[in-house]
């Protein structure tokens, strides 16, 4: 009897594996956006991290719904973000505008990941705490890795949707990503998408609204990318100024 109750648990279904095979998918996707990157195919670079984002919203999900998250999943996971959003986005970037500014644009780069792994590391240890929040903000503290890599693929995004705009200065780009990756290790609440509610009354409408963002992202991709990203960077700003607004409590309340 003990026999065989060892043997099922150390059996898994294979939709158990299901995703932890979504974040290999994930990682395998960011290592060939770093090589599409360096062939100069940054569309399809691009698109590839795009894919990675989408996983990794999946994954964690999905391993709840099926009852097996693990311990491994979890740094599985973590070593993922890293990779997809603290290298290849950077990477990709580099390779796209700032190979040619000499050491700048790699400072540039090692600023965005660095911020990216201590971001990462930090919510691993908050994660591991023994001390729990007694209530789940809606807030993050600082920009998430996978946020925090759309917004720096910014510049890029509306190069790909205006072709005929100007070109964005390196130098800007290099101060802008170095930003963004300052604001994942900040302390600025972001919204958090985990924590939002619907009511009954309003899920139709979210649902219309929602069919509306998925037919723009399919025949406008770009554009669409471009003003979510702009949406969201309205709001780390709105978070920005409401922490340094002395009226302003916690933004937990």
């Amino acid at each position: 009897m003990t026999d065989r109750r060892e043997r099922r648990r150390s059996e898994f279904a294979l939709i158990q594996l299901l995703p932890n095979m979504m974040t290999i998918a994930a990682i395998c996707a960011g290592l060939s956006a770093i090589r599409f990157g360096v062939q100069g195919n940054y569309t399809l670079a691009v698109q590839l991290i795009l894919a990675a984002a989408i996983l990794d919203g999946l994954d964690g999900r999905l391993a709840r719904i099926l009852r097996s998250d693990s311990k491994m999943g979890a740094e599985l996971d973590s070593l993922a973000d890293f990779l997809n959003f603290g290298v290849a986005s950077p990477l990709v970037i580099y390779y796209w505008a700032l190979q040619d500014m000499d050491g700048i644009g790699w400072l540039a780069v090692l600023v965005f990941s660095v911020c990216c792994v201590v971001r990462l590391a930090r919510f691993n240890v908050s994660s591991k705490s023994d001390e729990k929040p007694a209530n789940k903000s809606i807030y993050f503290e600082g920009v998430p890795s996978p946020a925090g890599a759309m917004l720096a693929m910014l510049p890029m995004f509306i190069s790909f949707a205006f072709a005929d705009a100007p070109v964005v200065p390196d130098i800007l780009i290099c101060l802008h990503i170095s930003v963004i990756g300052l604001l994942m290790i900040s302390h600025v609440p972001t919204w958090s998408l985990k924590a939002v509610k619907i009511s009954r009354e309003n899920v139709k409408y979210f649902l219309v609204g929602f069919a509306f963002a998925g037919a723009a992202v399919l025949i406008y991709a770009w554009i669409t990318l471009v003003v979510l990203c702009v949406g969201y960077a309205a709001m780390v700003a709105w978070g920005l100024v409401k922490r340094m607004s002395p009226e302003v409590g916690d933004p937990q309340e």
